[in-house]
Parts: structure tokens; C-alpha cells; sequence
């Protein structure tokens, strides 16, 4: 796992600028770096040694040397990979190295290459000959990769934190992407909160030559569901999981696991057969609401692992959320990731790999929001048409959106109107009653239409899992994922998202996904056959975090007051609108803490990144 920066039209400055880009990521690799430099680019890489430790080091380059790698990820089938580009003809340098066969498989098969990759990646060749540049991310965007043009210089790398030090970049906020941010909690588009700033699409590879940039689509997940009972899918999906698990498992370091209450980083656990867990907690007037330290503890002596965890006290959450929102490069208000940031940096200590448990949920079903197009009520007995008009009567009187009222508008609407992905938070009318201006936004149902135009004719539940696969999953769970995981200098390996598993999960039915009563059923099932029949069937609670209480403590409700009456906050908001939205939360009239935290966390990247 490592970091990677460059840019084209390389500066004549001995390499200072392109080092202190470097340095900007050094958390992504701090085992080693290299570059590349010549008149046409620099190329600048930092390393966390992982897999063939004494001669991985990049840039890498092919067997004359005309073409030049920079590379971050895990190919977990290079080792197929190299017999098979052995056997016509390449020679390989390095022992067991898993990122040269991305160049010899570049060389042989060109772009078509990286349907053949199996792992998480994000990389960039360069050909000396002609200048032009091939790169690729990762089916499902695990590994980040961002780009930009400034002035006559293409920038590329892991992280936008480091372009800020070439100094052709202008660094300006993208407004847009603050009006996008409202509704998702996290940045939806293509677009970056820089503008700019691009992020290249999972699934995607580009090519570029002469300034102009293309970009390719190369997989896009197709349910195509096959006949079979739960059980005939419950013994593949465990067939499945526990391959994945052991192709992930395979580095020259130590690999340990996180562990949560819940079935996804318990199956993953014990599956590997780790020797170390992790596990975090919050300090809570609410008790154990919001720690599942004790049922970790007790999970990991049943299958005979350690378990390590830490209590996580309020005053350190609030202490490190500024540095962990500049390390997230955009703004993510998912409370989780600050939890999930303190569990990276307990495993760092112990530590250089772990395993974790994303992607179960959007491959397998395991939203409970997906249970709602398949559970119907008398309410929805009632023609569509006039459950659309109480609908759109209930939003035109700004009836407060309380859960039986949300519930009523809700069922008036199309799955295309009403689901946007596992966050909403603001509506439009919301986040355009709170900001100063919506600087042309799209709706979220215009950024959606795409994908779900994608899946047309697919049944709801499945429309709902793509939209999640394509959009939630790589904006705010992937996002929080590698960033938090980087910035601990700790490497993040995901078996749930693995290309064989995406084609076992494209199989199976939605009755093995979802019913009224449970969801990912078919995971669940296959869990049983490792785990204890009540951590099977366990509800996921993911990381609870206790914002809403804090928010109503006076030391808390302080400091995000202040944000919210800062100069920063005037730029943008209504900060009396603001203000009144924290006060209707402590008076206890509505829960309204995503929404406040929403906001909370873009002010205070905004000033990691724009000062004040």
C-alpha cells in the first residue's frame, strides 16, 4: 500500500517541488520513496512495504525501460498473472513483486488488462516514447485516484492535499459541491469540493496524450439473477467469502482484522483466522448504546483471537475531528469516521494490514432501507396516484418531518424521487432555505437518474444496491476507509469487495437478499456455518457514535455555535438559520444532529483547508 503524486511539464526547481509533494503524503508510505524525473514529468511515490518488501520499490519500470509505474493497491492474483505473461515471453526483476505485472500486462494486453486484475488499485504508466499516460482505479474505487489541470501541467496522485504545493495550482472552493455535500454528507460527483479537481471513477481507466484526457468505463456490476434455494447460495457465498479472505490474507507482514458486534468483521474475523482484532467504543452518558467492546471481547475468545480495544473519550473525538477532516481531503459528516480513524490508529500500533468488513451490505443487501419496497402496509393498498398527492400536499405545507409524516411523503413518492443512498440530510428546499446560494446545483435526483437509468429494468431492491455500489460506497464508506486507514501509515484490505464475489453476488435473488424480517440473508446463512448462530443473525450497528447527545451538552453545543457564527460560516450560510436548527436540537423538539453535524464538519475542513 503507498501514495503517488505527479505531474507533467516538470518544473525546473531540482526536485523541490515535487519532494515536498511527496512529503505531503508520506502517511501513505513512510517505509520508502522514489521518483521519476525527466522533461516531460515528474513521478513521485511513497511506500508502505507489504508484499515482496526488498525489491517493490517504485517508480517501477519494464524491460528497456520505457515505460514507468507508479502504483498503489494489492493485486491479489498477480501471482496467475506473472506465470501466465512468463510463459509468452516477459521478464520479471523482482521475486514475487505484484506490481510489475501490471507493466508486462500492460505491454501485452494494453487497456484490456485491467479486467484481468483482481484487488484494489489506483496507478499511472508512463511511455517515455510518446509522453502519454495509462491509468486505472479499481472496480469498486477502494483506492483513491484524483486529477486536475492547471494552467499547462496535468497533476495526479492519491491525495489533493499534495497538489496544493505545485505552484500552478489555484486552489478555489467548488460551491457546487457544498450544495451536493448537504444532501449526501458526502461528495457525490465526479467533481471534487476543489475546483478543478476530479476524481476518476471506479471502474474506470484513462488515457492521456497531448493534454486531452479519456476516460473509459471497464465493468459495471449486471444482476442477473439464477434460480436456487437460500441454502444453495448460502454454500457458495461461504465458498466465496473464505477464498477471497485467504487471497487477502496473503503478505509478507503481519494482517490483523477489525472487529465489531456485527456479522460482517465477525465472519471476516474468523474466517481469516487472524491473531489480532480491534475494537473501539465511545465514553457515553448513554452506557452501551455506543460500545460494543464487551461482545468483541467475548467473540474473539470464542474463536481463540486477541482482541485489542480502546475506549474512545469525547474530548479526544472532538480533539482529532479538524486533523481527520484534513485528512479526508473533502469533507465526509459520516460520524463514523472518526471512530473508524481511532480503531486504524490502535491497529497501526499493533500492526501493518487489517481486514475489514465494507461492501457486505450494498453486495448482499444488508440496509434495512432495502427492506421497504417489500414491506407493504394497508397504507399502500391505496392507488399510487393519490398517495402522491398526500405526498407532495404534506411537503407544500411544510408539515415538520416527523417520522410518520416523512413515512406518508415517502410512500408518495417513485424509489427514483425518494432513495438518493443510505444518507439524505438536507432536501433541496432545506439546503436551499440554509445557504447563501446553490451556485446551479443539480437536484439529487438528477445526479441519480443515471445510474438508475442503468437498471431500469430491475426490481427495487436491486435499484437501490447499485445506486449504493456506484455512489455511497465509493463517496463515503471506501472514502473513510482509506483515508483513515493512510493516514495511520496502516493498509485496509476489503474481501467483500472482491471481483469473485461481485460475480456470485450479481447471482443471487433478491428472496435470498432481503425479506420483512432480515436482510443479506444468504450471507447470514453462510455465516452460520462459522459463527455463532445470534452474531448470524445480529442487527448491524456499524459505529455508533453519540453525537446527538453531545450536541445537547453545553461545552459541545459552544463550540459548534461558534463554528456556526464564524466569518467562514457567513461566506455561505444563514447563520441565524443555523443557529436556530442547533437550538431545536437542545431543546429536544428534533432530532436534527446529522443535519447540524452535516454542516459542522464542512466548516471545519474549510478551515483546515482555507484558514480563518
Amino acid at each position: 500500500m503507498c501514495g503517488f503524486v505527479g505531474f507533467t511539464n516538470y518544473i525546473k526547481d531540482d526536485g523541490t517541488v515535487l519532494e515536498k509533494m511527496m512529503d505531503k503524503i508520506i502517511h501513505r508510505g513512510p517505509d520508502s520513496s522514489g521518483k521519476y524525473v525527466d522533461g516531460n514529468i515528474a513521478l513521485g511515490f511513497r511506500r508502505l512495504s507489504i508484499i515482496d518488501i526488498a525489491d517493490g520499490d517504485q517508480p517501477m519500470f519494464n524491460e528497456d525501460g520505457s515505460l514507468v509505474l507508479t502504483f498503489n493497491g494489492e493485486i491479489y492474483n498477480h501471482a496467475d498473472l506473472r506465470r501466465d505473461l512468463i510463459e509468452k515471453g516477459h521478464t520479471f526483476k523482482t521475486s514475487h513483486s505484484d506490481s510489475e505485472v501490471l507493466l508486462h500486462g500492460y505491454e501485452e494486453y494494453g487497456s484490456e488488462f485491467v479486467k484481468m486484475l483482481r484487488g484494489m488499485f489506483a496507478f499511472v504508466i508512463y511511455n517515455k516514447a510518446d509522453g502519454s499516460l495509462f491509468g486505472a482505479r479499481d472496480m469498486f474505487g477502494i483506492k483513491p485516484f484524483y486529477y486536475t489541470f492547471q494552467d499547462n501541467s496535468f497533476i495526479f496522485g492519491s491525495e489533493i492535499k499534495s497538489f496544493l504545493l505545485h505552484p500552478e495550482f489555484k486552489k478555489e472552493l467548488n460551491e457546487k459541491a457544498l450544495a451536493h455535500y448537504l444532501s449526501f454528507q458526502y461528495s457525490p460527483t465526479e467533481e471534487t469540493f476543489f475546483s478543478g479537481v476530479y476524481k476518476l471513477p471506479p471502474a474506470h481507466y484513462f488515457e492521456y496524450c497531448d493534454g486531452e484526457i479519456k476516460t473509459t468505463r471497464y465493468f459495471r456490476p449486471e444482476f442477473k439473477e439464477e434460480d436456487g434455494s437460500l441454502d444453495y447460495f448460502a454454500d457458495l457465498t461461504d465458498a466465496a467469502v473464505r477464498e477471497s479472505v485467504a487471497a487477502h490474507k496473503i503478505a509478507d507482514v503481519e494482517v490483523g482484522s477489525y472487529l465489531s458486534s456485527g456479522i460482517d468483521s465477525s465472519y471476516i474475523s474468523a474466517a481469516a483466522q487472524v491473531d489480532k482484532t480491534f475494537t473501539v467504543g465511545f465514553e457515553s452518558p448513554d452506557g452501551n448504546r455506543y460500545n460494543e467492546i464487551e461482545y468483541a471481547k467475548r467473540f474473539a475468545d470464542t474463536i481463540g483471537v486477541k482482541n485489542i480495544s480502546k475506549i474512545i473519550t469525547p474530548e479526544e473525538y472532538w480533539g482529532k475531528f479538524a486533523y481527520i477532516q484534513y485528512q479526508m481531503d473533502e469533507p465526509l459528516a459520516d460520524p463514523a469516521a472518526i471512530a473508524l480513524y481511532f480503531v486504524s490508529k490502535l491497529a497501526s500500533e499493533h500492526v501493518k494490514v487489517v481486514m475489514s468488513g465494507e461492501g457486505a451490505d450494498e453486495l448482499f443487501g444488508g440496509y434495512r432501507i432495502y427492506q421497504e419496497p417489500i414491506t407493504l402496509t394497508y397504507y399502500d393498498r391505496l392507488p399510487f396516484c393519490i398517495r402522491r398527492i398526500i405526498s407532495k400536499t404534506l411537503e407544500f405545507l411544510r408539515v415538520p418531518n416527523v417520522h410518520g409524516v416523512n413515512y406518508l411523503i415517502r410512500r408518495g413518492k417513485t424509489i427514483e424521487e425518494r432513495f438518493i443512498g443510505n444518507a439524505n440530510i438536507f432536501s433541496v428546499r432545506e439546503r436551499n432555505k440554509i445557504l447563501l446560494r446553490n451556485a446551479g446545483a443539480e437536484t439529487p435526483a438528477m445526479l441519480c437518474k443515471k445510474f438508475y437509468d442503468e437498471v431500469k429494468d430491475k426490481d427495487t431492491v436491486t435499484k437501490m444496491q447499485y445506486l449504493d455500489i456506484n455512489m455511497w460506497l465509493m463517496g463515503d464508506i471506501l472514502l473513510k476507509a482509506d483515508k483513515t486507514s493512510m493516514a495511520n501509515s496502516l493498509e485496509l484490505r476489503v474481501p467483500f469487495l472482491d471481483k469473485k464475489i461481485m460475480e456470485l453476488a450479481e447471482k443471487i435473488p433478491v428472496k435470498c437478499r432481503v425479506n420483512t424480517v432480515t436482510t443479506k440473508l444468504a450471507l447470514r446463512k453462510a455465516a452460520e456455518k462459522t459463527l455463532p448462530k445470534l452474531t448470524a443473525e445480529k442487527d448491524k450497528l456499524g459505529f455508533p457514535v453519540p453525537i446527538r447527545v453531545w450536541l445537547k451538552e453545553e461545552q459541545y453545543y459552544n463550540i459548534v455555535k461558534n463554528e456556526f457564527t464564524s466569518e467562514n460560516a457567513k461566506k455561505y450560510f444563514d447563520t441565524q438559520k443555523l443557529v436556530a436548527l442547533l437550538d431545536r436540537h437542545r431543546s429536544g423538539k428534533e432530532d436534527v444532529s446529522r443535519k447540524i453535524w452535516t454542516v459542522y464538519t464542512f466548516l471545519v475542513w474549510y478551515r483546515e483547508y482555507f484558514g480563518n
